[in-house]
This record gives C-alpha cells, structure tokens and sequence, in this order.
C-alpha cells in the first residue's frame, strides 16, 4: 500500500483523539496522520465566553504551524471553534475541514427534526449557529434543531470514567430522541456512544469522526 497525504488532526481535549484515530484506521490506513493538542482551548474558551480576536490567532497559528510543516490536509475535532475555523480554511489552498461540517450536511439529508446531543457547554451556541447557517445556504427552512447538552459527561470522560460517560448518555438520550428524526453526537468525544445508542433507537445516530474523515480522503484524493 502506497502511503497516502500527510495531514494533521488539531485537538483542544484529549478524549477526540482516539475516535479519530480509530476512524482514520478503519476508513483511511494510509493516511500518514500527526496529532497537535493544544489542551488550554477549551478551558480559555471556556473563560472567555465567546471567541475572541486571540482565541481565533490562536486556532490559526495552530493550522499554520501543520501546513508550514507540510501537511497537505488539516482536520479540526473540537466543535466549539467552527467560525474561527472556517476562516483559516479561507485562508488557505489545502483542505482545512471544520469537524462536524460533514455531519451536518448528512443530518439534513435524514429528516426535518434534528437532535444535538453535546457534552461542552461552550460548544453549543457554535454549533447551533453552524448548523443554523448550513440550513440556510441549502434553503432548507424546515429544518428544526434541538439540543441536549451533559457536562457530567464530559467531566467523566477527562477523568477517565468512560463507562459512567456512556452510561450517562445512555440514560438521558433515549427520552430526547423521541421528538427526533436524527441525531448528532456533537463531538469526537462522544462518538463513542454512537453503536450503543443506535442499537436502542429507531433513528439514525450520526457521529463526526468517520464522515470528517470520509470527507477529507474525499477533497485530498477524489474519485
């Protein structure tokens, strides 16, 4: 097997390693991939309440420093940071992908009633707006978005309590799925719980870490 593009995964929590690295072996083994975690993101967005002018310079600079070092394909896989994001793909020639944009635009294609399910509070705003701004580029008006967000389980996941994360998914999903017709695990975090809740539910479960890779082999090596 011939090696495939270099290309770089960003991360701002170290739980979103392990769900892309799974996704690349399984979907994209020649891949040649290398790891940037910048641990403080999540924590400074956090504080901040917003992104600000140097948490953008602050996602930029990470970009610049992978394609400066010559990676032919950028993923981010932290969703809080979609709008600072979509500008450094502007910026740029190579493929610079937001970590959800795929999901979302598989989500329109399931059903008018969309469920979110989060685990960072910081994140939902953004990615409610992300997804607000798809429906409207594709004109899709009946598109409705609700969102369940459980930061216990994002505290039981950085603690390293994966079995209490799931479990808590696994308690509070099913209720909310009801008024659904798909849903999205907001993040690479929490992909994990993805066969367990599709093997409860009669809905679609999409998880982000296969279709931002599935669309990124796809910019970097079309058919």
């Amino acid at each position: 097997m011939s090696p495939g593009p270099r290309i770089t995964l960003i991360h701002a929590v170290q739980v979103a390693i392990a769900p892309v690295a799974d996704a690349l072996r399984a979907l994209w083994p020649e891949a040649r991939a290398e790891h940037l975690w910048d641990d403080g993101l999540g924590p400074a967005l956090a504080a901040a309440g917003a992104l600000t002018p140097q948490l953008k310079a602050r996602i930029r600079r990470l970009a610049e420093h992978a394609l400066a070092n010559g990676a032919e394909g950028v993923l981010y896989t932290c969703s809080a940071f979609g709008e600072a994001i979509a500008e450094v793909a502007a910026a740029h020639p190579q493929p610079v992908l937001r970590p959800n944009e795929a999901m979302f635009e598989a989500a329109l294609q399931a059903g008018p009633r969309v469920g979110l399910v989060a685990t960072f509070a910081s994140a939902c705003a953004p990615m409610e707006a992300e997804f607000h701004a798809l429906c409207a580029a594709r004109g899709r008006g009946d598109i409705t978005l609700r969102t369940l967000c459980l930061p216990e389980a994002l505290a039981d996941a950085q603690a390293g309590r994966m079995e209490a994360h799931d479990a808590r998914h696994l308690q509070a999903v099913p209720d909310f799925a009801a008024g659904c017709d798909v849903l999205m695990l907001a993040h690479f975090s929490n992909a994990r719980v993805q066969p367990l809740l599709q093997a409860r539910l009669d809905l679609p479960v999409l998880a982000a870490p296969q279709a931002a890779v599935q669309a990124l082999r796809t910019r970097l090596q079309p058919a």
